[in-house]
């Protein structure tokens, strides 16, 4: 299992295992968290991959999951999704500013849950690489704020530019 699939690993205990989901990775660009994500869910299972800039993924990736790639941009355009059950953001919330507008603009893809695997970096200084970040805490008050109510740190891993990253599950469930 690579560090990556290790990260989300625990996302099995947020979701339904025996039944397919369909999931979009929003910047997923050369797939590395698509194929992570993918080894999480279960067969027959779909991802969708988007990204502003053109990707070639593997059309079956994990535990033999369909995955097809869109060219667009997630901030600023209408997205070709309906009837997710979940949006992975993979080191890509860090480069929109707007982060609450953001996450409001995506709820109306889902089929009924908003549910989002966050995978960010825990630094609150903007870098050039990192512009806009979201530590676990401002994170978690962000989500909270826009009524979700499951906001779990999943894990942490080191980063290879240093620091930690970490990976949240984040759930909006009806009261």
């Amino acid at each position: 299992m690579d560090k990556y699939t290790k990260l989300l690993q625990s996302f099995s205990q947020f979701s339904a295992q025996s039944v397919p989901q369909y999931w979009a990775d929003l910047g997923c660009g050369s797939g590395v968290f698509t194929e992570a994500l993918a080894n999480m869910l279960p067969s027959q299972s779909s991802i969708i991959g988007i990204d502003k800039t053109l990707y070639t993924l593997n059309e079956k990736m994990g535990n033999q999951i369909n995955v097809i790639f869109k060219k667009a941009d997630f901030v600023s355009d209408d997205l070709p999704i309906t009837t997710l059950d979940g949006i992975l953001m993979a080191n890509t919330l860090h480069f929109v500013k707007d982060k609450g507008n953001l996450i409001t603009k995506l709820e109306k893809y889902f089929a009924s849950t908003p549910r989002f695997i966050i995978v960010e970096y825990e630094q609150s200084i903007a870098n050039r690489w990192v512009p806009n970040p979201i530590a676990f805490l401002e994170l978690k008050r962000l989500f909270i704020k826009l009524g979700y109510n499951n906001i779990t740190k999943m894990a942490e891993l080191k980063s290879a530019y240093g620091g930690m990253m970490y990976a949240c599950f984040c759930e909006k469930t009806p009261f």
